[in-house]
This record gives structure tokens, C-alpha cells and sequence, in this order.
């Protein structure tokens, strides 16, 4: 095991070499092709993706970044150099305390820009190199402040705190923080280096007077401040993230961890895209998907005889999908529920009032992934609750590679809070019950309450009736919604971006630059970003 630990780590070490000298190589060559460049520049910025090798996102940051300045609009890179005491990937949630990883990450940013010039200037691209300085009078303002404070602060109009609540919750793996001294040291230091990253953001605005941002996630505080400040100036903002096709990029003028996915009232799926549709949808119910480079279900399993002889001695089964609670998709769930938890308390309220009803809790498989796994667990929940005492619980842990899909046949209703797999289950015929405001709940697609009584009404309602009527819209909404989602909004990369040693990273392909121009992709990105059009392929 340690002697392919340290071979994987050996191959790694060689596999980034080998893409970084490649990217220099191809950086150099657009440096020499770029034409002189005319209109207001397009600020570049990804501090949240990637230290010390080329991850998705930056791979779709440099990509499109190269395919503009060939094109002769003009880029200015806001690039860290040490430039925050703690960032969100930089932080050791074991040692809050240490330092981090900059000079491997500076040199990795460096590498991406070869043969920039360190300055902004007149029309032509750039890199605004900025770095750390603490502010001795904020230092003063946050030092002794109890978490709760330190997450409602604001400094100089700009809501620090809650700037920095989603990067601090997503690396600490929870949604609560305890107000120990550990998350105060993390926030504050967040808190600082976000208000660094206002003061020379807003500097480079100045000079720079941008057409348009274009920024990683809009999640993490790097990123979500630069978002906030341009905004602000009513600077339009272009926000990017993994799509939902491997090799896939999205792009949005508003936040791409709530995809917001444009769907045309006219829109209606044709018997080739039904069974594109079709063809995927058959490969995801057989477990054979990835997301972000990771496939989840390599062995799905069907539902096997003693869980099949326990459901018979029940009435109806129900099961209760969950989420990640530390996600970056949680902000813009929670809001009928103050998050996940409070709506699984709910939950349990109704299963203790329902003997004759076998309730399937079903953690997300993304709970336990390796180098990502959460600390506040649904696993925890359920034990802290002592719910599978309940003789009308199954409980089935994120590693456990029950089929879905069998369950949701066999079902009276489904409940989600914002999991993809409700879409998926109204795809199916099934009545959902969302909890939670997730992507495809901008449509009628599901049952959708906006109070906490309303969910609590309709739940018992679907428990009490003999059947459950379903809109005809809510399955022909889910299929556009899906469609869409994954074939004109998700931007093919594949043709130049390949999967690295670890499949979470990326690594360049050989390819001709006119190519990488000429590219949908780049296209449809250069038409949203310049001309303010949807990001979505055409057919």
C-alpha cells in the first residue's frame, strides 16, 4: 500500500511537469499570435481551484482566457502572490494555524501565465499580481468576536462575514460551527484576507475598467468579494463552474452552484433528443456517471431479499434523499428550512407518527469521498437520533450502493431536500416532495412548499391518501429541465482538457489554437461574455 502510495504520488509528480511545460509552451505561443488588442479588457479570477496542479475549472479558466486574448480582447489576470493569509484550499482544517501552500500554488499561477506582462496597462493583457497586508485597524475590530459576530461582520459596507461563511463551512466539512477558538482564528484570517482582496480588487476596477468579470464559483471568498465589489459597480459578472457532462464546463451571469439553467417556453424535445435523453438517463440508472471526474456508483446494486421481506410487512415505502450539508449548493437551498437537519427533524416527526410507512433515509454518496469527506453526517444524525431504532427505518450509508432508482419504483413518494436525484425520480412518473430550492425547482418539475408548515401539510397529506396526483407538466419539465442542463448549457472541453493521474485534475491535449478558437464552446462563452447572451449551445 505505501509503495503505491508514493509510485502514484512519483507518477503525479511527473504528470504535472510534463502538462506545466506544455502549458508554457502553448502560453508562450498565444503570447506571440495575440493581435493588438482593442475594447475595455475581461478581469480574470480563480484563486479557489487548484494549488499545485491544473484542476477542471482552471483548465476552463486558461482555455477561454487564451481563446480571448487570440481573438484580440483584451484579459487582466488578478492573480494571488501570497496574497491572503489563509485561502479556502490553502487551509489545513487539522492545523488552522499553518501556513499556506503558497509557493507551490504562486508557482502553478505562474506557470498558467507565461509571457504575460506583470502589469495592466492601456488595452493590452496582463497579470495584477497582488499581495497580503493586514490591516492593523480591521485586526483590532474583529480580535475578540464569538463566531456568531464574525459571521453578520461588515467593514466598510461590504458583509465580510457572510462573504466568508460558505469557503469556511465547505473546507471545516460542516454547516454549524462551534465557537471555539480554531474557527475564530479561520474566520477572522478569512475575514482579513477577503477585505485584502476588496482594497486591491477595487484598485485594479479602477484602473482597469472592465467590460465584464469572470470569476470561479462565486462561492469562495477570494472570488464571492471580487463578484460582490464588481456587482456593486454594476460590472457584469460571469461566474463558472464543472457542467454536468465529464470535461464540461458552465457558465452564467448569475451563480453557477444554483444553475441557473435558461429554458425557453418554447422549447420542446424532439424524438432524437428524447432519446439522447433516453440513452443517458439508461447509463445513470445502471450507476455508470461521473461528476467532477468521479463516478460514484462503480457496482450499484439492486434491492436485495431482506430488504424486499421487510418492506412487505409495510404499507407504502418512502424514501428521504439528502445532500452534502457543507456544499456550496446549500446557501441557495436552505431557504424554506434553515438547512438540511431541520428539515430531517421533520422528517423523523412524521416517521414516528407513521408505523405503517418504511422510510428509506439514504445518505448522499458524496458524504464519505476521500480527501472531501463531511463531518456533520447524516450517518452522525441518524445516531445522534437513535433513528434506526425505529422499526420503520432503513438507513443506507453513502457507501453503500443501493439502486436508487428500484427504490423510487417501488415508492409512494419521494422526499429530497435539493438533490438531483428528485429530477431524476419525476423523470420517472414519481411524486417529489422538495424541501429544499434546488436547480431544476426554477420550473415545475416537483411539490415545492415555501413554508415549513406547507412541507409539513403536504407531507402528511401524501402519507394519508390512497394516491397521489401528479401535474403532467412536472415530468415534461424535468426531461427540458435535464435536457438542457446537459446538452446545451454543459460547454465540451473534451477536445482539448483530458482526465490527469487523479481524475479530480485535468491536463492539457495537443491541439491547434485556431481550433480551440473556433471551438462552440468558445463561441458560445465570447457571445454570453461580450454580447450578453445565454451560455448555451445551439443545435
Amino acid at each position: 500500500m505505501l509503495k503505491e502510495f508514493f509510485t502514484q504520488r512519483i507518477k503525479r509528480g511527473l504528470v504535472r511537469r510534463l502538462n506545466n511545460l506544455k502549458i508554457a509552451s502553448v502560453a508562450r505561443e498565444v503570447a506571440r499570435k495575440e493581435p493588438q488588442s482593442t475594447g475595455a479588457p475581461v478581469i480574470f479570477f480563480k484563486a479557489s481551484t487548484g494549488i499545485d496542479d491544473l484542476s477542471w475549472n482552471s483548465g476552463f479558466h486558461l482555455l477561454t482566457s487564451w481563446a480571448f486574448r487570440l481573438q484580440g480582447i483584451p484579459v487582466v489576470y488578478f492573480a494571488c502572490d501570497s496574497g491572503m493569509s489563509h485561502c479556502v484550499l490553502g487551509t489545513n482544517r487539522d492545523n488552522v494555524q499553518k501556513e499556506p501552500p503558497c509557493r507551490s500554488c504562486v508557482y502553478q499561477s505562474k506557470t498558467l501565465y507565461t509571457s504575460v506582462q506583470s502589469k495592466v496597462e492601456g488595452h493590452r493583457s496582463g497579470v495584477a499580481w497582488f499581495s497580503f497586508q493586514r490591516d492593523e485597524k480591521l485586526v483590532g475590530a474583529v480580535s475578540g468576536l464569538p463566531v456568531e459576530e464574525l459571521m453578520r461582520f461588515v467593514w466598510n459596507e461590504i458583509p465580510l462575514g457572510a462573504l466568508c461563511l460558505p469557503g469556511l463551512r465547505w473546507i471545516l466539512r460542516v454547516h454549524h460551527l462551534n465557537d471555539d477558538e480554531s474557527t475564530r482564528y479561520l474566520l477572522r484570517e478569512y475575514i482579513l484576507s477577503a477585505w485584502n482582496v476588496a482594497r486591491k480588487f477595487d484598485a485594479l476596477l479602477d484602473q482597469a475598467n472592465p467590460r465584464a468579470v469572470l470569476v470561479f464559483n462565486g462561492q469562495f471568498f477570494p472570488e464571492a468579494t471580487a463578484r460582490y465589489l464588481a456587482m456593486k459597480r454594476g460590472i457584469r459578472v460571469i461566474t463558472h463552474e464543472v457542467g454536468f457532462q465529464p470535461a464540461t464546463a458552465f457558465f452564467t451571469e448569475g451563480e453557477a452552484t444554483a444553475s441557473p439553467i435558461p429554458l425557453p417556453d418554447a422549447f420542446e424535445m424532439n424524438d432524437e433528443q428524447n432519446a439522447k435523453l433516453d440513452s443517458y438517463l439508461a447509463k445513470r440508472f445502471q450507476g455508470d456517471f461521473t461528476m467532477a471526474g468521479i463516478k460514484f456508483w462503480a457496482d450499484m446494486k439492486g434491492l436485495d431479499e431482506s430488504f424486499l421481506k421487510k418492506a412487505a410487512n409495510f404499507k407504502q415505502i418512502v424514501p428521504v434523499f439528502t445532500n452534502v450539508i457543507f456544499d456550496t449548493s446549500q446557501p441557495h437551498a436552505n431557504t424554506v428550512f434553515e438547512d438540511m437537519f431541520n428539515w430531517l427533524d421533520l422528517v423523523l416527526e412524521e416517521i414516528q407518527l407513521h408505523p405503517e410507512t418504511l422510510f428509506v433515509i439514504r445518505a448522499h454518496p458524496d458524504e464519505l469521498r476521500v480527501r472531501k469527506a463531511s463531518r456533520e453526517t447524516v450517518a452522525g444524525w441518524v445516531e445522534a437520533r437513535r433513528v434506526t431504532d425505529l422499526p420503520n427505518v432503513v438507513f443506507v450509508a453513502s457507501n453503500e450502493a443501493l439502486s436508487s432508482y428500484e427504490l423510487i419504483l417501488k415508492s409512494k413518494f419521494v422526499m429530497v431536500y435539493n438533490s438531483t436525484i428528485g429530477l431524476e425520480a419525476a423523470i420517472m412518473g414519481a411524486a417529489v416532495l422538495c424541501a429544499g430550492k434546488a436547480r431544476f425547482t426554477q420550473y415545475p418539475t416537483v411539490f415545492f412548499p415555501q413554508t415549513v408548515d406547507e412541507v409539513r401539510r403536504k407531507m402528511k397529506e401524501f402519507l394519508a391518501v390512497d394516491s397521489i396526483d401528479i401535474l403532467l407538466e412536472f415530468k415534461r419539465n424535468a426531461r427540458r429541465f435535464l435536457y438542457f442542463q446537459l446538452f446545451r448549457t454543459s460547454l465540451p472541453f473534451g477536445e482539448f482538457l483530458e482526465p490527469s493521474v487523479r481524475t479530480t485534475q485535468t491536463r492539457l491535449k495537443s491541439f491547434m489554437l485556431d481550433d480551440l478558437v473556433k471551438s462552440e464552446s468558445v463561441k458560445v462563452i465570447k457571445d454570453g461574455v461580450v454580447n450578453g447572451r445565454d451560455f448555451v449551445l445551439k443545435e
